[in-house]
């Protein structure tokens, strides 16, 4: 039943409340005091101080964010009259914002900031347009300047970052980076190497890619570009040159994965891009790219051994946070499936401790990779494997075992641990246990 807006304001049984004395350049706290909102600043959806007051053709004023956020849900109608609604129907209501604003001010309560005007479908697609032109062209400078126009509204509210994906915001950009694509970061000139980095600064704010977006990432151009950046780039270049990597890889078909794992220098960029971390975001993209090449790939698992992919990942586990252990561990499982990982795994001091610490102290994900991960280290009849289990037994993996079966696991995990604890039983009692967590007397190989 749709209640009009007196009834709708009488049923709620109280006013929301300001608090006196919190605008920014008030310190004094003794000052506050609770403060009513008048009904008619309030928006009729969230029952809070309007920010952004639109009004409906029905008459009724609304917050910008709540009406948004109701007609995205489906909605097409008022919620306090019934009538008809569309997005594009609500008016900015100046004269009710500037009230609200002297209002706060008269109060003392922190001001409502003035709302920047949303863009419009036309205006969207007028600056998408103008950086395909301008990329086809050739302008590389107005072409940076272009896409750093679609970042910044981009970054405005999600409701422009809707509009701009809406309009292609993805498949413009893509197309921009390809045309200006294709000669090495360092012997670029400066125009292009600036709009190239806007643009995939750019990108990263309009996913996911469609399937022409990801064509044009994906071409030999934009992909040698890309390594060159991931190089080459400057810090913030190479993050965002990760992060679209990353959307490209875990939405592209396996032949296109296929092609990015042989494209020349991107595995070896990838796992220095781990080596030597720019940012948590960039390195943790990188694992997730890296995971998507190598797995059901042993040649890209071979590949990331040979460029030392264990020992950077191994390295990077002991002090890692719970988000990058998991896409640590699941590339390094990945990388094991190949024998020159496991020779790598093998010949390196903390993988194994490594591994065995990371049960049951990340989350269910990472003991699962733990688990994978050591259980290939350790299956194979030979003297590699069975120096693994003993390593493995002295750093207490039979007990957490054990206690993993206890507890309850599944599927092949369960059935790994099972087979791993026959293993392990083989060298119980002629191994000493020590305490993983600080991987006290071990010999690290630097």
């Amino acid at each position: 039943m749709v209640l009009p807006m007196s009834r709708a304001t009488r049923l709620v049984p109280e006013l929301p409340l300001l608090r006196r004395g919190r605008r920014p350049q008030v310190a004094d706290a003794g000052n506050e005091e609770e403060l009513a909102v008048p009904a008619h600043f309030r928006c009729p959806i969230s029952l809070e101080l309007m920010k952004d007051p639109v009004t409906a053709p029905t008459g009724i004023t609304y917050d910008r964010e709540s009406v948004e956020g109701w007609l995205a849900r489906g909605r097409g109608t008022c919620p306090v009259t019934g009538g008809p609604v569309r997005l594009t129907d609500l008016v900015p209501n100046h004269a009710t914002r500037r009230m609200i604003q002297d209002w706060c001010v008269a109060n003392q309560a922190e001001r409502v900031p003035t709302p920047k005007v949303p863009v419009a479908e036309a205006d969207a697609a007028e600056v998408l347009a103008a950086v395909s032109a301008a990329a086809r062209r050739g302008n590389a400078a107005a072409c940076g300047l272009l896409a750093a126009r679609a970042r910044a509204i981009g970054k405005e509210s999600d409701r422009n970052r809707r509009c701009l994906a809406a309009a292609g915001a993805a498949r413009q950009l893509s197309s921009a980076f390809q045309s200006l694509a294709g000669e090495p970061v360092e012997g670029t000139s400066a125009a292009v190497l600036g709009a190239l980095r806007k643009i995939l600064a750019a990108l990263t704010v309009f996913f996911p890619l469609d399937d022409e977006a990801r064509r044009c990432i994906a071409s030999p151009a934009s992909l040698k570009t890309l390594v060159s950046v991931l190089s080459h780039g400057d810090l913030a270049a190479r993050a965002s040159a990760a992060i679209v990597l990353r959307e490209l890889a875990s939405s592209a078909d396996r032949h296109t994965v296929d092609i990015i794992s042989r494209t020349p220098g991107l595995c070896s960029a990838l796992v220095g891009l781990v080596r030597n971390p720019v940012s948590p975001q960039a390195t943790k993209a990188a694992l997730v790219t890296a995971y998507y090449l190598v797995s059901g790939s042993d040649r890209a698992a071979a590949r990331f051994a040979e460029l030392g992919a264990v020992p950077v990942v191994a390295e990077l586990l002991v002090d890692a946070d719970k988000g990058t252990s998991e896409k640590a561990l699941a590339v390094l499982d990945s990388v094991l499936c190949a024998d020159a990982g496991l020779e790598s795994a093998r010949a390196h001091a903390l993988v194994v401790p490594v591994l065995v610490k990371k049960i049951f102290r990340v989350s269910d994900m990472a003991t699962e990779f733990a688990v994978s991960a050591l259980w290939r280290l350790c299956r194979a009849a030979d003297a590699g494997a069975g120096a693994c289990c003993a390593e493995a037994l002295r750093v207490g993996a039979f007990q957490k075992l054990l206690l993993l079966l206890q507890v309850g696991c599944g599927g092949v995990t369960k059935d790994r641990a099972s087979e791993l604890l026959k293993l392990l039983n083989g060298f119980r009692g002629s191994v000493e246990c020590i305490e993983t967590v600080d991987f006290k007397g071990l010999k690290r190989p630097f």
